[in-house]
């Protein structure tokens, strides 16, 4: 079959989503994408620019069985704006994110003409995929109450019919090589998110700063992708932990970032965003144990352990967290407990069960 894909904001979790798909799929893929940057730009842009390059591509003899995109894109003015077939494919919407519950500074007003860009977006599509659940509930529950705050023509039924056409999708990992037998020495702590406000980065660095101040042996590696502006946190942290860091920053590798995970005992979590989450899940699958905020999609993702899961949560608070970690250093092994289990649970986000799940949806939508 061939599918047609087209990626707005060719970066970060979008580009792993889009390639990991791709390398995997037994499908045929045409794949049209943009810079990730100005995402502001690109929403707005993205449909004219990509419809064009379609009928370039139409223009040169390829066809295709399906459209897929992501939530950046204005679906309905690109099927509004390309020549018939392009327009009468069936489209599946991926939304890694979405610009409604998306947080913002505190600073910064939403601008909700990208909110209803996304709802617009989700009717426009034959399917909707979102990467949670509770992506999808909290996106349609925030959709239904900024609707009931317009002045008339509320269209309470909007979120429902979205609702009726989604389902849930996770993203693919490529599983890193599980780590041998732990190293000797301190209680190797890793941090692997975006450094941006929304992963809460300064909860962390006040629990490792509570367990120094306890006099707790203990070593941190701090990765992730930068932008421009980067917490002001980071900066203090490196000076303050310098004697304890081992890694730090983005590792400009796929092998060097692999590495990182399979050092780390623990993997932690502060975020007070996250719509799935791929780096704690591929730090699980590489061996790490999570503590992780029971809140957001982390649940959803532990789910299958039931009660077995609760070792993994903390409430959120730099109090806890520091303690949870502190009773780790104190334990004579670090592989104890349902470690085994949930590496097995994480298993099912491989590539080569998530693209073979995906491509079939994609088999059965082409009919």
């Amino acid at each position: 079959m061939n599918i047609l894909a087209l990626e707005p904001y060719y970066g970060g979790s979008h580009r792993a989503f889009l390639d990991g798909w791709v390398r995997h799929s037994r499908h045929r893929w045409t794949v049209l994408t943009l810079p990730a940057r100005k995402w502001k730009w690109r929403m707005r842009h993205a449909a004219v620019t990509l419809a064009d390059r379609a009928r370039q591509h139409q223009t040169d003899g390829k066809t295709w069985d399906v459209l897929i995109t992501s939530d950046m894109l204005p679906l309905a003015e690109f099927l509004g704006l390309v020549d018939r077939p392009v327009g009468d494919l069936p489209t599946v919407v991926y939304f890694h994110e979405n610009q409604l519950t998306y947080p913002v500074r505190r600073e910064d007003p939403r601008d909700l003409h990208f909110a209803m860009t996304n709802m617009t977006t989700a009717l426009a599509a034959g399917q909707v995929w979102f990467n949670s659940a509770y992506h999808r509930d909290s996106f349609l529950d925030a959709l239904a109450g900024l609707l009931v705050q317009m002045p008339d023509y509320q269209m309470p039924e909007v979120p429902g019919r979205i609702r009726e056409k989604s389902s849930v999708e996770p993203p693919g990992i490529d599983t890193p090589a599980p780590r041998g037998l732990r190293r000797p020495g301190p209680l190797r702590i890793l941090w692997a998110a975006r450094w941006e406000h929304d992963k809460n980065p300064e909860t962390f660095f006040e629990a490792v700063g509570l367990l120094a101040a306890r006099g707790v042996d203990f070593r941190i590696s701090v990765i992730g992708q930068q932008f421009r502006e980067v917490p002001p946190v980071f900066s203090e942290a490196r000076e303050r932990f310098a004697d304890r860091i081992d890694r730090w920053g983005f590792q400009e590798t796929r092998r060097e970032y692999e590495s990182t995970l399979a050092e780390a005992d623990v993997v932690v979590s502060t975020a007070i965003h996250e719509f799935f989450g791929i780096g704690m899940v591929e730090a699980m699958a590489a061996g790490a144990r999570p503590l992780l905020p029971r809140r957001l999609a982390y649940p959803e993702i532990l789910q299958p352990l039931g009660t077995a899961a609760d070792e993994f949560f903390h409430d959120g608070s730099a109090e806890e967290l520091a303690a949870r970690l502190e009773t780790l250093v104190r334990c004579d092994d670090l592989g104890h407990g349902d470690l085994k289990r949930l590496q097995q649970t994480v298993q099912q986000f491989d590539w080569h069960h998530r693209a073979e799940a995906m491509d079939r949806r994609l088999d059965d939508l082409a009919g």
